[in-house]
């Protein structure tokens, strides 16, 4: 993992390479960070920042992910007077794609609410439309199946928000059901 890098120089250099900023939430599925990571840094010319909720640190070790990771605890640090930038907008101007995976079901019923309470949610709330935001969700079966589920993925749908389907297995709970994807194909070039 990257430190000592200022957010404030990392975020503004321009680089002349297709920019992905990942957001992961904290769903089990979680767990499959360092690998999509890992398989997008592949692609030739692709750069890569991964967003974390304070919940889905439970899931991965950040010491396996070779890319910086923001937190909420960055959001705060960065910005302590009027003429410093603010993060969540820094990396809304940085990234070319925003790839949320997994999205669990809190954090889709807070996008779909407009709640903007944490970092992730606050550059999905600042998210230019003209980009693309991938979203892949992930939960229990169970949750799945709410009524809820189902308009919230509609509202995503209906701001222009593009859904990466689950694919169907069985889960760490031991529930058949459906999982997050992580072969995320990036085509938006």
């Amino acid at each position: 993992m990257q430190t000592g890098v200022s957010p404030k120089c990392d975020l503004l250099n321009g680089s002349g390479t297709f920019r992905v900023l990942v957001g992961v939430t904290g769903s089990v599925a979680a767990l499959k960070l360092p690998l999509l990571v890992s398989q997008l840094l592949e692609l030739p010319g692709v750069e890569v920042r991964v967003v974390s909720t304070e919940h889905a640190h439970h899931f991965y070790n950040p010491a396996e992910i070779s890319v910086k990771v923001y937190t909420d605890k960055d959001e705060w640090e960065l910005w302590t007077q009027r003429s410093d930038p603010v993060l969540h907008i820094e990396l809304r101007r940085w990234a070319d794609l925003f790839v949320i995976a997994p999205l669990d079901a809190n954090t889709l019923g807070k996008i779909a609410s407009g709640i903007c309470d944490n970092l992730l949610t606050c550059v999905v709330r600042a998210w230019e439309s003209s980009r693309p935001l991938l979203f892949c969700p992930a939960m229990n079966t169970a949750m799945w199946n709410h009524p809820i589920t189902a308009r919230q993925i509609a509202s995503l749908k209906d701001f222009g928000y593009v859904e990466i389907p689950c694919i169907a297995k069985k889960l760490v709970c031991g529930d058949e059901g459906l999982f997050v994807c992580v072969c995320v194909c990036v085509r938006f070039r």
